[in-house]
């Protein structure tokens, strides 16, 4: 079997990871791959003798297994939540506002800006603000006062239409990753940070990871004196952590690992996933919440999960776990 690795290497940077892994477990399984996009990856199709199923790169549905109306359902953070919410499911709440006064005519009073900073009141000055349908972790932020939430609204309506605002929890946050009630995997996940070379500041280290994020679309870190002092110089090999959302996209890692309350936290990921109606889903949640460990909350379910970290901790059986699932999903005879 040609590793992984074999099919990664003289890809260009911007190759998507999962038509590479289309690939890998085309000739894992007797498949045959095709790239059809002038080496771009962005569309491909694989075929059996007797069917052939396309795909896309990008924004499209990498896992066709989900159907829309499930996967649409998941993608808005507000429908999955008021969805998990009548299925009895904790999750961390919230309200969704609209930062422009377009089709203003088609929605309910109570969701515009200004109603933004008044739920922000109620919450006691403290939220954590992220786009409505937003990935990645794109401005995915918890707030401490109405200054930094109107800068961020001004910020984030340059891009987004809209944003969902919750109460501020913690814990340890997990990811647990289904093929319909089988848990592929389970991992912890980590704070993004920067290095400290005995010489640059927080601010300039920062500075550097920022410009990473932007080639990458992805917000820039929210940092604020409450977070220490920006302009002292970490140690050389000092790691200094970002706080706030820990995506990989972000720079946040993942480490293999089973929740606390494995059992409790498995439970309810499988909840979540039917009843949104999902047969691929990454549940992410949190627990140990206030130092509980029998206290979770869920905080998304996401219905096109990167399956990269899999990659980055040398697991390509699970690659192949995950695309035998979708092969066969969609008719495609493995061998």
């Amino acid at each position: 079997m040609r590793s992984l690795r074999d099919f990664r290497n003289g890809k260009p940077s911007f190759y998507p990871d999962q038509t590479i892994y289309a690939e890998f477990a085309s000739a894992e399984f007797g498949l045959v791959f095709q790239e059809a996009s002038a080496g771009t990856g962005l569309v491909f199709n694989v075929a059996s003798p007797a069917k052939r199923i396309w795909f896309g790169a990008g924004r499209c549905s990498w896992f066709p297994q989900n159907n829309a109306t499930a996967s649409s359902l998941a993608t808005d953070k507000y429908f999955a939540n008021t969805i998990l919410q009548h299925a009895g499911i904790p999750t961390l709440g919230g309200e969704y506002f609209f930062l422009h006064d377009r089709h203003r005519a088609h929605r309910a009073k109570g969701h515009e800006r200004s109603d933004a900073v008044d739920y922000f009141r109620t919450l006691r000055g403290a939220a954590f603000v992220k786009p409505l349908t937003g990935s990645r972790g794109d401005f995915a932020q918890a707030i401490h006062d109405e200054a930094a939430l109107i800068a961020y609204l001004d910020e984030v309506l340059r891009y987004h239409d809209s944003v969902l605002m919750q109460p501020v929890f913690s814990g340890w946050e997990y990811r647990i990753f289904l093929l319909d009630d089988d848990v592929v995997y389970s991992a912890r996940k980590q704070e993004p940070a920067v290095v400290g070379d005995g010489v640059r500041s927080i601010r300039d280290l920062l500075a550097e990871h920022d410009a990473a994020l932007r080639e990458r679309g992805v917000s820039v870190a929210a940092l604020t004196t409450d977070h220490g002092d920006p302009d002292a110089v970490p140690a050389k090999g000092e790691r200094w952590a970002i706080p706030g959302r820990m995506n990989l996209s972000a720079g946040g890692t993942m480490v293999l690992e089973a929740p606390s309350a494995e059992r409790a936290a498995f439970a309810l990921a499988r909840q979540a996933r039917r009843a949104l109606g999902l047969r691929v889903a990454a549940v992410d949640l949190f627990t140990d919440i206030g130092g509980d460990p029998e206290a979770i909350r869920l905080i998304e379910v996401n219905a096109n999960p990167s399956i990269r970290f899999l990659e980055q901790c040398d697991r390509p059986d699970l690659i192949l776990k995950i695309w035998q699932h979708t092969f066969s999903a969609m008719g495609l005879a493995v061998v």
